[in-house]
Order: C-alpha cells, then structure tokens, then sequence
C-alpha cells in the first residue's frame, strides 16, 4: 500500500518501494528512514534530488551491501523520473548524532546512479541541521531524537570553508555546462544565507533572501539562473555553459567571498554590501 510521505503520487510509490526493500533487506537493522533536502525545508521543485538518510544499528555487511545495490538497480529502473533522481546514505546511529564532526565516509548512492559507494558527502552539519529542525519521518522516530543540535557558529564555520574550497576548484574550468552555472549561482546565495542566520533553507527562500539583501547589481544574474533552473533543468546538463555568464557567476563568486571576509563575524546585513 502507497503511503502519502508526500504530496506527489508518483514520488510517494518510489519511496514506498525504497522503504519496503531497505526493511526487507534490513529488518530490525533499519532504525529510520528520513528525508532531508528540499523535500524537508520545502521549495521542492520537478528538478530536485530526493534526499534521504537511513539511520541503521550497526554497519552494513557485505550481503547487505549487495542486497541494497541490487534494490538501487530495481528502484533505477521503475518508470518514474523520481526513481533516477533518489541520492541517500545509510548511517550508524551512533554516527547520525554526532554527523558532520569528525571524518566518516558511509556507503552512499549519488543522485543519478546505481552504484553505492563509501563516501563523507552526507557526513556535515548542513545535512545533520535540516535532519533535526526538518527532518521527515518515512518510518521511525522523529529524527530529532536521533541527532544533537547544530550550534549556529558551527554551521557557519562549516559553509565558510565550502565557500572558499569550492571557490578554489573554478580555477580549473569546473564551470562548463548551463545546470551548472546556474548551480553555484543558487547555492552561493544560499550559503551566504546561512552565513547570515544559522540555518538551511530552501532554494526559493535563498533567492528571495539574495534579493533583498545582496546588491542589486546581482539581480539579474540571480534571477536568470532562477529561471534557467525551472526551465528543463536536466537537459541542460549537456549543454555548454555562456561564457558571459560564467564570467559573470565567478564574479559572484569573487563577491561573495570578498562579502563574507570583510565580517567580524560571518554574519550578513543588509548595511554590509559592497
């Protein structure tokens, strides 16, 4: 029986299937199943990813390991854009309280693929924020019982270095197709969004925070990269990026970083513009 995890049919038979497959192979192992991301802080659109973590006891096995790739290629394989778009890890418990502390890769299936791997792409405080303050029960308890708190400074602390280590691998060219130019517009803006109040929130939220609160000279950029993800998103992942507006994103970038240094605090006003 499809239960109504969310206000989308289809998506609500994917995770149902997801959900019945994690407990089959699992059982009693299987502690909880979230979702984060964008269907837990809202905003959600035809493009986002379905985020989601497993809270288990102990760490997968091997068998166990098999099992669950074996379920990712069945759920990739349903007629449904959903199915191809499920990215998720599955979590010790011990490790989910604390996530985002210390180094820890879990076994992880990306967004678009099939082939679980061992990877600390869920392991920060950003995801452990949105799974306390957001976090969506699809079995289990709620997933505040099973995470500490995100001290505000932390979080910070923790988008800051994103905010530089990412801005260091454009260097290389890193901005080539239109999906993602537009993606380092949207997340910059919502990562200075964070740096201001100490929390996740959506991707429209972020946009209409930028809005307001970065200098106009932006908001163009901003909202074309706005549209140009409403608009067939995925198809756009092939094509090659404007060079103008990559030009125009590393600018922001640059502004971004400029924006964030010159704070005492990585706080933002709106007196603080450059």
């Amino acid at each position: 029986m499809t239960r109504e995890f969310t206000p989308l049919p289809e998506l609500n038979q994917v995770l149902t299937r997801l959900l019945a497959g994690q407990q089959a192979i699992l059982g009693d192992q299987l502690v909880a199943l979230y979702l984060q991301g964008s269907f837990a802080t809202g905003g959600w659109d035809q493009s986002s990813d379905v985020d989601w973590v497993a809270a288990i006891r102990e760490p997968l096995s091997e068998p166990q390991v098999a099992a669950l790739q074996d379920l990712a290629e069945r759920l990739f394989a349903l007629p449904s854009s959903w199915a191809q778009h499920l990215e998720g890890s599955y979590i010790p418990v011990q490790s989910l309280r604390s996530l985002g502390e210390r180094p820890e890769r879990h076994w992880y299936l990306d967004n678009g693929s099939v082939i679980m791997e061992r990877s600390d792409h869920d392991n920060t405080l950003v995801v452990r924020w949105t799974l306390h303050e957001h976090g969506v029960a699809l079995y289990g308890p709620p997933a505040s019982t099973l995470t500490d708190p995100v001290p505000a400074e932390a979080l910070r602390r923790e988008v800051y270095d994103v905010f530089r280590d990412w801005a260091a691998e454009f260097s290389g060219g890193r901005i080539h197709s239109r999906w993602y130019q537009q993606f380092v517009v949207v997340s910059y803006c919502r990562m200075l969004q964070t740096m201001q109040t100490g929390g996740v929130y959506s991707k429209p939220e972020g946009m209409r925070w930028a809005l307001q609160a970065l200098d106009p000279a932006w908001h163009g950029l901003i909202r074309r990269a706005w549209e140009e993800r409403r608009l067939d998103i995925w198809a756009k992942v092939h094509q090659e990026a404007e060079p103008l507006e990559v030009q125009r994103t590393l600018a922001l970038v640059r502004y971004a970083i400029a924006l964030a240094e010159r704070l005492p605090s990585p706080q933002l006003t709106a007196e603080a513009r450059l």
